[in-house]
């Protein structure tokens, strides 16, 4: 061929620029598929993800079950809106008052002191998120006062919380003179503070502007019943009713002071209808929570205390009894029944029972200790409770009746008296509790003689 034919065909040539380009697009695709099989992308017309619920649907859920009565779905649900909103400061505050509220439906001192603390973590937290929210404080003030109790806390500490508490208030109200809240709750440590008329007077401001919240006609019933006017205060609990219908605790609370008005009554007619219209209340309060699936054994425990106070002993020990049915390893319910056994004479009756309150007892040994189980009941070990000022009237009792069954040949004085003991160490200072506590210390040093 003639070197003319090269002109119509040219040898073809390598380009370099061509070849690289080749090299990444090869190397990009590998690596996409290598992303796609690791997860780090999606394959595309995947369907979309289910939305992740807001913080304010967990919180609207959270309100909804608070009103319904439900106070640990409510619970649940603002733990789960601080868990998707953790820096929402309302949330927090809201969570920590209903943690608050519902430390008057436990009934051991440990479940309400955690319960407590758990409410003043979440206020704490919320207060750090906003430090210049006035309904945050005035939270705050709230949930200190309501830990501002001795019993569970000792005197020093629950001072320290009372002291807190106020200036939480005074601090909600420099922020909005007009926050109703902090008026109200204002009102309520004034009271625990012993400074009635104080207290009077904020939940009287607190009423005349705004009497359309729970929380205000609940504190202006609590200073009622602070006052001795227990008629006034049941109106005001009733007005609370009205506004939250599904608060167990509101019921259990105007029941109790109808149970004061019977209790101071001369009347024998008027005192037992007053009785009777505890207990509705009281049984308004169980038939709600069974409405609501909820196991509450408080209503039965105040029914119970109010046939007590009757001296209808045997009703009493069947509410205590169904009690048990709900919570079988609560120790206090045990202390109860032990206690209603020892009123009705049934002092036999009694060891077992205040037996598992205080040492606690085996499975077997609990239904010894409630009268023994029946069809409801569940046999549960039971963990006994320390000696506190909750407590020692089922040691001393305890004591007594260890120390007056005991005879030569069944003698039980070695618990009694190391009963008694552990009584003396704490309470010597006691004059009614040192005296049932040396009357069995003398039975028991009269059968060694």
């Amino acid at each position: 061929m003639s070197r003319q034919s090269n002109i119509f065909f040219r040898k073809p040539t390598t380009n370099p620029y061509r070849i690289f380009l080749l090299l990444v697009f090869i190397l990009g695709g590998i690596w996409l598929i290598r992303q796609v099989e690791l997860g780090n992308i999606q394959r595309p017309f995947l369907p979309t993800p289910t939305p992740t619920r807001v913080a304010k649907s967990y919180a609207l859920e959270g309100d909804a079950q608070f009103e319904a009565g439900k106070l640990e779905a409510a619970i649940t649900a603002y733990q789960e809106a601080t868990r998707v909103d953790p820096a929402n400061s309302e949330v927090w505050a809201k969570l920590a008052r209903i943690q608050t509220y519902s430390s008057v439906q436990l009934t051991t001192d440990d479940q309400q002191r955690e319960r407590l603390q758990e409410g003043l973590a979440s206020i704490n937290k919320a207060v750090e998120l906003a430090p210049d929210d006035s309904t945050v404080h005035a939270i705050r003030a709230f949930v200190l006062d309501w830990n501002a109790n001795s019993i569970l806390f000792g005197t020093e500490q629950a001072a320290d919380y009372l002291l807190e508490a106020e200036q939480e208030a005074v601090r909600a109200l420099q922020l909005d003179n007009q926050n109703t809240l902090a008026l109200a709750y204002y009102a309520e440590i004034l009271v625990d503070a012993q400074k009635w008329s104080q207290g009077e007077q904020y939940i009287n401001q607190a009423v005349e502007q705004d009497d359309t919240l729970m929380d205000v006609h609940r504190v202006n019933a609590y200073v009622l019943e602070s006052l001795g006017q227990y008629n006034q205060a049941i109106q005001e609990y009733d007005k609370a009713l009205a506004i939250s219908p599904n608060l167990t605790f509101l019921y259990l609370r105007a029941g109790a002071n109808y149970r004061r008005l019977a209790f101071d009554s001369p009347n024998g007619e008027t005192r037992t209808q007053l009785y009777e219209n505890s207990l509705e209340y009281f049984a308004k309060a169980a038939r709600l929570n069974e409405q609501l699936g909820i196991l509450d054994p408080i209503p039965y425990l105040s029914i119970s205390k109010t046939y007590s106070q009757e001296g209808e002993f045997f009703i009493a020990a069947r509410n205590v009894q169904r009690a048990l049915e709900i919570d079988p390893s609560n120790a206090d319910i045990y202390g109860q029944l032990g206690i209603i056994y020892f009123k009705s004479r049934n002092y036999e009756g009694s060891i077992p029972a205040l037996k598992c309150t205080i040492r606690g007892c085996t499975a077997e040994e609990s239904c010894e200790g409630r009268g023994g189980c029946g069809p409801n009941d569940t046999p549960a070990s039971v963990i006994g409770l320390d000696l506190t000022p909750n407590t020692v009237v089922y040691y001393y009792t305890y004591g007594s009746v260890l120390a007056a069954l005991s005879r030569p040949k069944e003698n039980n004085c070695e618990e009694a008296m190391a009963v008694m003991s552990e009584v003396r160490a704490d309470y010597s200072d006691d004059r009614d509790i040192m005296g049932i506590v040396q009357a069995g210390e003398a039975i028991c040093q009269s059968l060694n003689e």
